[in-house]
């Protein structure tokens, strides 16, 4: 088959670049050890025409971009050929996390309280990874949102579901989201308050991995996801904490590829057909950085 994978970042935003250009390479390697051909927007072309050019040619697309920008790009891909990430919709729900708080408290899984004054974590309503997130007692901007400071480790777990809309009568198998790992999260915190993403380590056996999957598996279900979904938690003796939802390939999927028994491209294939494994094995363990 032919896919169309774009990614926006390498392009068109420098500071995210280097994680989109890793994670990019990750899926092209994978889809063509799987047997397929890969075609992807021109360097420096304006980005949603070409998924409009490109998508009707393929079979098959996956589009990578920032959480603000992703559903619109999307929506194209869905319109010109058969999307293998999650849909628009839910894309556009998760994009805003304060909504996204409220839906996943709303169905009884633990998020940060808002707060409006002390020590808080300030980040963008709708921003990708680490950008703009500090740890600040001052004043947040309209557009930010203040969440309580919770003490922990910082983790993900990497996650496949099967098509849950689109093409249901077809596609729908009622299999449930399917965990990759549980992974170590690499944030640092600078001089003045901002968080910095490093990295992480694949896989992280946690003593409560159980109930940290579990969790993951309900936010999935809840907020509708489908493809390859990333949830960022914060976790201590008392509480797992889901703190955002990426509803797309995220840098966890650089070290997934070179320590999962599976594919990830056929794994995201399988599962925008209904087709997933009840489990997958991970081979060794590995620790990864931002540019792969």
């Amino acid at each position: 088959m032919k896919i169309l994978l774009a990614e926006y970042t390498m392009s068109h935003d420098p500071s995210l670049a280097p994680e989109g250009l890793a994670m990019y390479h990750a899926l092209k390697d994978s889809f063509h050890n799987c047997g397929h051909s890969v075609v992807s927007p021109k360097p420096g072309a304006e980005f949603k025409e070409e998924i409009l050019t490109l998508g009707p040619a393929c079979d098959l697309g996956l589009i990578i971009a920032p959480d603000h920008l992703l559903a619109r790009y999307t929506k194209c891909c869905e319109d010109t050929c058969r999307s293998i990430g999650c849909n628009s919709m839910t894309i556009a729900i998760c994009a805003n996390k304060r909504t996204t708080s409220r839906i996943l408290s709303q169905h009884g899984i633990d998020v940060p309280r808002e707060v409006t004054n002390g020590i808080r974590i300030i980040k963008p309503i709708m921003g990708a990874g680490s950008q703009g997130v500090r740890i600040t007692d001052e004043p947040c901007n309209r557009d930010e949102l203040q969440q309580e400071y919770i003490s922990g480790e910082s983790l993900s777990v990497s996650l496949i579901a099967a098509r849950v809309c689109g093409e249901s009568c077809t596609c729908y198998s009622g299999k449930k989201p399917l965990v990759l790992s549980v992974n170590k999260q690499d944030i640092r915190i600078d001089d003045t308050g901002y968080f910095h993403y490093r990295g992480g380590k694949i896989p992280y056996p946690h003593p409560r991995q159980d109930e940290i999957k579990e969790i993951a598996i309900n936010t999935v279900k809840v907020l509708g996801c489908q493809g390859y979904i990333g949830i960022d938690m914060v976790v201590n003796e008392k509480r797992v904490v889901v703190v955002d939802v990426n509803p797309r390939p995220t840098d966890s999927i650089i070290g997934l590829s070179r320590v999962l028994d599976n594919e990830i491209g056929d794994l995201l294939i399988r599962a925008s057909y209904g087709d997933l494994p009840d489990a997958v094995q991970i081979t060794n363990n590995i620790r990864f950085d931002i540019t792969g």
